[in-house]
């Protein structure tokens, strides 16, 4: 999920401003299916409000899949940036992630590296916005009001 002031969106673009080579995860394959957090919250509302008794399990994914790498160059390109994305090998992420989790409060750790060699996308088989009448919103649309909200 991603929105104004969360730990997704905005730290990859804070990093994305201040780092002119920027560090990707493997070489950027991972596949990525962000949803806006305001959309799953009126997804869980309509959910909950539905008369029906048995249980439906529902993903929620947003409108675009993206590899990691065109995801980057999608809020990049939406923020006036162009950094140069740099592969590093999963095998080197892991091992300065172990190195971090011996700070306190560790700015990454060996669970968050394992997350990003895993597809997070919807299952097209699996009930979703759609069948909530929900049209999500896109990254670069809402990344947009967040850089324009931001002067």
């Amino acid at each position: 999920m991603f929105g104004p002031d969360d730990a997704f969106l905005t730290t990859i673009l804070k990093l994305l401003r201040q780092l002119p080579i920027y560090p990707m995860f493997g070489r950027g394959r991972t596949r990525l299916q962000p949803a806006y957090v305001e959309d799953v919250a009126e997804a869980v509302a309509r959910v909950i409000g539905r008369a029906e008794t048995h249980p439906t399990i529902f993903e929620f994914g947003g409108p675009r899949v993206y590899s990691y790498e065109q995801f980057l160059r999608a809020v990049a390109r939406q923020a006036g940036l162009a950094p140069l994305l740099f592969p590093i090998p999963f095998a080197v992420w892991h091992a300065l992630a172990w190195a971090c989790e011996i700070l306190p409060g560790p700015p990454l750790t060996r669970n968050q590296v394992d997350l990003m060699k895993i597809d997070t996308v919807s299952s097209p088989e699996m009930p979703g916005f759609v069948e909530l009448e929900i049209s999500p919103h896109s990254v670069e649309a809402i990344l947009q009001k967040m850089l324009s909200n931001r002067g």
